[in-house]
């Protein structure tokens, strides 16, 4: 039978449970897909971690888990014509995306797969390509931009800055050192984050240079860094910090994009125009694992569940 993996209980990964479903039907105007590969974020673990986390995301017990997913068009329904049987394809579905089928509506977040995209990498890249592209937009990074990345090797944070580079911006990206020599690789300046990250970014500059824009994907201190460095609150885009920590910075996030920002950074990955590494593969008999590896950080790019 399909599987379908869930959890009844708040607290931690431990309550993720692999179960066994009827096959769902896809209703009029929906398209049901067979998942080869599907992306984990971290939203996922503070859903799961926190009742109050999952409800300020609408999420009740028991729920499902995973918003990205790849795979091919099992079957559609009534009324649906942008798809059809056999169509390979990439999306979101939120907190029901780790299965091995998923229904969803034919006009949603779901778009045609290139054919030169991996499914694991398609399956990782709904959330984080929408994100990045609507937060860097967000600045209108151009040529006479410095920008400093947080997490510049995460999901987000790894697009978000191949993306500045694209725009004709210097990037200073903040990760751990035993990912700074695969950033340089796409010509992102590394730094160690931590205490003393401002002076580290000045270390980095040439005399006279200053970081004008910041794309926080990490939290608080990064948007205390890019005060110290002179940096406009208007300046700063934030997808991790809110309330007063984010201190009038903007909280542009994956909600102010849609499927055409999805679809053109699914043709420059194809193209190998940006690169979207994935850390790690699991089978979906091992989503604790895979989330214990979300967990514990430092991840370069993207965990992928895959069924098969």
């Amino acid at each position: 039978m399909p599987r379908f993996v869930q959890f009844e209980e708040f607290g931690s990964r431990d309550y993720l449970q692999v179960v066994d479903r009827e096959r769902p039907w896809p209703g009029p105007g929906q398209i049901l897909v067979r998942v080869m590969a599907a992306g984990l974020n971290p939203m996922d673990v503070k859903a799961y971690r926190s009742e109050q986390a999952a409800a300020r995301m609408g999420v009740t017990l028991p729920s499902g888990i995973g918003q990205d997913f790849a795979g091919f068009v099992e079957d559609v329904g009534d009324g649906v014509t942008r798809f059809r049987s056999g169509d390979a394809v990439l999306g979101t579905a939120p907190f029901a995306a780790i299965a091995d089928f998923v229904v969803v509506p034919a006009d949603g977040q779901v778009i045609e797969k290139p054919e030169a995209l991996t499914f694991e990498v398609a399956g990782a890249l709904g959330v984080v390509a929408r994100t990045a592209v609507a937060s860097s937009r967000s600045l209108g990074l151009g040529e006479h931009d410095i920008v400093l990345v947080s997490a510049a090797a995460g999901g987000v944070g790894i697009l978000a800055a191949q993306l500045a580079v694209r725009a004709g911006a210097t990037v200073i990206g903040t990760a751990s050192e035993e990912n700074h020599e695969f950033l340089e690789t796409l010509g992102i300046i590394p730094v160690r984050y931590g205490d003393g990250l401002a002076d580290r970014v000045r270390e980095a500059l040439d005399d006279g240079d200053r970081v004008t824009a910041v794309l926080d994907n990490h939290g608080p201190d990064t948007i205390e860094a890019g005060i110290e460095l002179g940096v406009p609150v208007e300046r700063i885009n934030t997808i991790a910090t809110f309330g007063p920590e984010a201190q009038g910075a903007q909280t542009v996030g994956g909600y102010a994009a849609g499927n055409d920002e999805l679809a053109e950074v699914a043709e420059l990955l194809a193209e190998n125009e940006l690169v979207l590494p994935v850390d790690s593969i699991y089978p979906i008999e091992r989503v604790g694992e895979a989330y214990g590896r979300l967990e514990a950080g430092h991840v370069r790019g993207k965990i992928v569940v895959v069924t098969d």
